[in-house]
């Protein structure tokens, strides 16, 4: 017998996540505060009340929504997932996908376990495009008998899954990538703004990069965005920038130093000066090109 699965939060990743979901066969029970699409519903997607009623109805319940006081309200608010559990807890995850404080999501997973549920933090990486396709990466925090349960769903949603460790460290995980991924874009914008201030064709040098061991799927993808100039967002300035504040966040709690994930926020922070904030992310080269009086197109 299918588990019964709950889906909450149907923003730019969460609807075609759901659609993959429904599209494998799953019955689907949804909630958002804004009204799903019509695609969702056609698709079979059961439309419910509140995050509680959700619970009610689901045996595994997926939440996907911005931000770490989110997820927190989805959790332990009013008609939250919590009040779900306290009529039946027994044998429900809770799998958390969105992007959130790892320290936090250790907290809620204590607090789901003393309610009698599980809990796995499945935070995902590959943008719009990658939840579209189904082929976003998903880094898992929890125990093995959870992740064995919940893999086929995943399976649904991405290609590359990894159980990293306990709670936590799917969002740790997530964390590192973020920050990887922001400075190197970072760091295409500013090779290729050299290289066009030089007199050097941007598109050419990025072409001859993407044969040498400068080649990376931000050079790739990024890069090709920011000599066409085409920043309608994939993935948005404003989450990379929640996402960079988790990190550095972190870095504080931990007593680290993270001097180059610091530069990049504050450059991202200047896009937003800039109205800049909703377009994606390999926009970063704006606030370089701003500093420079030059576009790298």
């Amino acid at each position: 017998m299918k588990e019964k699965i709950g889906f909450i939060g149907l923003g730019i990743m969460g609807t075609p996540m759901a659609l993959n979901l429904l599209n494998g066969g799953y019955e689907v029970n949804i909630f958002d505060f804004k009204a799903p699409t019509q695609e969702l519903i056609t698709a079979g997607a059961i439309v419910c009340a509140s995050s509680q009623d959700v619970t009610g109805k689901s045996n595994i319940i997926i939440t996907m929504v911005p931000d770490t006081p989110h997820v927190e309200a989805v959790l332990f608010g009013e008609k939250g997932i919590a009040q779900g559990l306290e009529s039946s807890a027994k044998g429900k995850i809770i799998v958390d996908m969105s992007s959130i404080s790892p320290m936090a999501t250790k907290e809620f997973a204590k607090k789901i376990n003393e309610l009698g549920a599980t809990y796995l933090d499945a935070p995902v990486s590959g943008g719009e495009v990658g939840a579209k396709a189904a082929s976003l990466t998903i880094m898992v925090g929890g125990s093995q008998a959870d992740f064995d349960r919940v893999k086929p769903l995943f399976e649904l949603m991405g290609k590359n899954i990894t159980l990293v460790g306990g709670n936590g460290d799917g969002q740790t995980t997530k964390v590192a990538n973020q920050i990887i991924v922001a400075l190197n874009i970072q760091a295409v914008s500013e090779a290729l703004l050299f290289a066009s201030k030089a007199g050097a064709n941007p598109a050419k040098v990025r072409q001859a990069l993407m044969g040498g061991f400068a080649s990376s799927r931000i050079l790739e993808v990024h890069g090709e965005r920011m000599v066409k100039r085409t920043f309608e967002p994939g993935f948005r300035i404003e989450l990379h920038q929640k996402d960079l504040n988790l990190a550095l966040q972190g870095a504080k709690q931990l007593n680290i130093s993270l001097p180059n994930t610091a530069t990049t926020q504050d450059l991202m922070n200047a896009c937003a000066a800039n109205g800049l904030s909703k377009m994606d992310h390999s926009a970063l080269c704006r606030a370089i090109e701003i500093m420079s009086n030059h576009q790298i197109a």
